[in-house]
């Protein structure tokens, strides 16, 4: 074999090597497909709302919960009893969370209010979670008295800190799309309902005090003090809705 043909030989023998190199080094730095990013999403998603009782929830200092919330399906409805109650029942989550992107869906009577807390404390000197968790407004717009105070006052509203952008909710009976994140590390909380971001805010900083300053919870102690809390679910003594809540953790 003279030199030229041994040279070609082992340029070849070179060539097919580096691609053989690149095939594996391809192999292994192949993208996660679809699907597998689609069910490493949905692992990362808790369904509150899932099983057939309410056992990832309790009542507002409390380790029972009435018949006034009820589960049907994927759906937790709260109807307060008829005549005369005594205080108020509001669904708190047994767990708490930090940062947190939160999905659900809700729908509210005619003339209706709720409303979903964040960074809730039970604490025996309270008998409502808003004493220390920061609400996002659920409401009627249309037709409940609290809208009139405008839209610090309305459904997407940080309430009476940060008013919703505008009127995206659909009319009282039907369901709404609301996501709620909140997030500590990046000072972040905003509120996208129907498929429009209606809310942002700090969450802790000056900025937040300053916010709170200007509120009705200026002289609360507790309000908003706490960066890991639990999850409520407002009973206002009106019929409301919420099915498909999921929350996931952000780092």
């Amino acid at each position: 074999m003279n030199k030229l043909n041994a040279g070609l030989i082992a340029l070849v023998i070179f060539a097919a090597g580096c691609k053989n190199n690149s095939e594996t080094e391809n192999q292994l730095e192949e993208p996660i497909n679809e699907e597998q990013a689609m069910n490493t999403d949905q692992n990362e998603w808790e369904d509150l709302t899932a099983g057939e009782n309410l056992d990832q929830w309790k009542a507002y200092n409390s380790d029972s919960v009435s018949d006034q919330w009820k589960k049907e399906g994927n759906t937790i409805v709260f109807t307060p009893a008829e005549g005369e109650r005594e205080g108020s029942e509001n669904l708190i989550s047994r767990k708490q969370y930090k940062n947190f992107e939160l999905n659900f869906e809700w729908k509210i009577s005619q003339g209706g209010n709720s409303g979903v807390m964040w960074g809730v404390q039970e604490m025996e000197k309270y008998h409502e979670p808003y004493y220390t968790g920061p609400e996002i407004q659920v409401l009627d717009n249309q037709r409940h008295p609290d809208a009139k105070n405008g839209a610090i006052r309305q459904s997407g509203a940080l309430y009476d800190m940060v008013p919703a952008s505008e009127d995206v909710t659909k009319p009282a009976g039907e369901w709404n799309k609301q996501t709620i994140m909140i997030n500590h590390e990046t000072n972040k909380g905003s509120v996208t309902l129907n498929g429009t971001k209606v809310a942002e805010f700090p969450v802790k900083g000056e900025k937040w005090k300053e916010m709170v300053g200007k509120s009705k919870f200026a002289e609360w102690e507790d309000f908003g003090k706490s960066d890991t809390g639990h999850i409520a679910l407002q009973d206002h003594g009106n019929q409301v809705s919420y099915r498909n809540i999921k929350i996931k953790e952000l780092e």
